[in-house]
């Protein structure tokens, strides 16, 4: 069965859904998806021995845009909001792409509200992109695809409370990715959660920045899934289950 609801927050009403029963894993998706489009192979499986609490971040699906761009660091205290709403006290977090950069941000500014952490496609600065991805002048394969985008559009419009506000949207959430300045190796090496970070071999976040990423972190773990592209990280369902199911015990 699954639960839905919104956490009046003091000037957001934040979207969630609720599955299963036992210890709370909470589910961030990544820029411009919504949890179905982010999650939906993995929803029944994860949820099968937890309680899973998906969680729509601002201008993400059902969940309203503010009038002005949001910041990592108020997306994790967004994402504490709706723990506190539902009476939780502490929950394990997976976050894909800007939901690992939140992931990671509860874990380093609320260390009591996160239990371990699994951050997939997911940098800790900004010089961690691949020098192609950063260049306006060239393509790559790389990217998110047209089909890619395309889906994003369809599913946001398909639920949010304004389907016409897609391109506004974008445009804040633009620069709450751009202005977002990264962690410092101090900081990174604060987090107690224990992580696993999970990446693509063909992501466009650098291997070496994954690595440097890992080395920073006081409890850390580091999977390189093949043939894998940055979107396709979170569609690696074979690959992403067995592993996830291990690390969160």
């Amino acid at each position: 069965m699954t639960t839905t609801g919104y956490a009046p927050l003091s000037d957001l009403a934040v979207y969630y859904e609720v599955r299963g029963e036992g210890r709370p894993l909470v589910l961030l998706h990544g820029g411009a998806l919504t949890i179905d489009l982010c999650f939906g192979p993995l929803l029944g499986a994860l949820a099968e021995e937890r309680q899973v609490i998906a969680i729509e971040l601002q201008g993400h699906g059902h969940t309203a845009d503010r009038d002005r761009p949001g910041t990592i660091a108020e997306f994790a205290a967004d994402v504490v909001g709706v723990l506190d709403h539902l009476g939780v006290e502490q929950a394990d977090l997976f976050g894909f792409s800007l939901g690992g950069l939140v992931a990671v941000q509860v874990a380093l500014a609320h260390p009591a509200r996160a239990g371990r952490v699994v951050a997939a496609a997911t940098h800790f600065h900004p010089d961690g992109y691949k020098p192609e991805i950063t260049d306006p002048a060239q393509t790559s394969d790389l990217l998110p695809t047209e089909a890619d985008f395309a889906a994003m559009v369809q599913a946001y419009r398909a639920v949010a409370p304004d389907p016409d506000h897609f391109d506004k949207f974008m445009a804040n959430l633009q620069v709450t990715v751009h202005g977002w300045t990264g962690w410092t190796p101090a900081q990174l090496s604060s987090i107690t959660a224990e992580t696993l970070l999970i990446l693509g071999d063909r992501d466009f976040i650098k291997l070496s920045h994954a690595v440097e990423f890992h080395d920073h972190l006081a409890q850390a773990h580091l999977a390189v899934l093949p043939q894998t592209t940055h979107m396709d990280v979170i569609r690696r369902t074979d690959l992403l289950l067995p592993m996830i199911d291990r690390f969160l015990g």
